[in-house]
């Protein structure tokens, strides 16, 4: 479980509700039914509308992602290319399959069975690269959603807040209850924009931060399977793997005289 972000929605809800009350406002003026089913049913709508189905079987997906933290050994696994590394210099890169092989990482496993078959450095470049994008694709994805899901809920707050203006409006016969009507009214709002920039977009944040750690992660394998097709010392690959410690989740290209050595 990843507790920030469980954290930050309960102290979020804290200090909105909190604060309201501390104001001295009723607990039980912000519960409003017909608000939150036109916000979250108006909001799953459009949801609806706007992906597949294909699409929207990810949303467990995007969830688990944003609210499981998954804890990622990058000595160890810097240590594994580097072990890899020495016996591809001392005994050749066929020396690597069965160790390959028993690799827990896909990614790792196959860049180095490339190796292994003799596969051109060029190639297992762009086949390694294709799955950094189609991975980096996927977690884009499942932000998409949610980012769209807090597009619209403060839209459907609005469209929450002026239908029950319209219905104050058509009882001004009755002026004493003018005043908690268009109070019940804008409470539609405050759920619309409450859940995007408190659930929704974060959430979608979240998800975009994994898939940034993701897409370093396997941008230091790319450059540890090749430094091991090089046959580079492995004090050297072990420099090159612990620098990306130190760099942006961006995209690092390979420049010649790294792939080349």
């Amino acid at each position: 479980m990843d507790v920030t972000t469980v954290v930050g929605i309960i102290v979020g809800l804290i200090a909105i509700v909190g604060g309201f009350i501390w104001e001295g406002g009723q607990f039980t003026g912000l519960m409003q039914i017909t608000a939150a089913v036109i916000v979250f049913g108006g909001t799953i709508a459009a949801v609806l509308i706007s992906f597949p189905a294909s699409k929207l079987k990810t949303i467990p997906y995007g969830l688990a992602l944003a609210f499981r933290s998954r804890r990622q050994n990058h000595d160890q696994i810097i240590e594994d290319i580097v072990s890899m590394a020495v016996t591809a210099r001392r005994s050749g890169v066929l020396a690597l399959e069965r160790q390959a092989a028993q690799h827990e990482d896909p990614f790792l496993r196959e860049g180095i069975q490339l190796v292994v078959d003799g596969t051109d450095q060029h190639l297992i470049k762009q086949i390694m690269e294709f799955e950094i994008d189609a991975t980096e694709n996927r977690y884009n994805g499942y932000a998409k959603i949610f980012e769209t899901a807090g597009g619209y809920a403060p839209t459907m707050g609005i469209i929450g807040t002026v239908m029950g203006l319209i219905h104050v409006l058509g009882s001004l016969t009755e002026p004493t209850m003018l005043g908690p009507s268009i109070a019940l009214a804008f409470t539609a709002t405050l759920y619309g924009v409450a859940s995007a920039n408190l659930i929704f977009l974060p959430i979608a944040t979240k998800i975009k931060t994994r898939g940034e750690d993701e897409i370093l992660r396997m941008e230091m394998l790319l450059h540890g399977i090749l430094a091991v097709q090089n046959g580079d010392h492995h004090l050297l690959v072990r420099k090159k793997l612990e620098s990306f410690a130190f760099k942006k989740p961006e995209r690092a290209a390979l420049l010649p005289e790294e792939t080349a050595e």
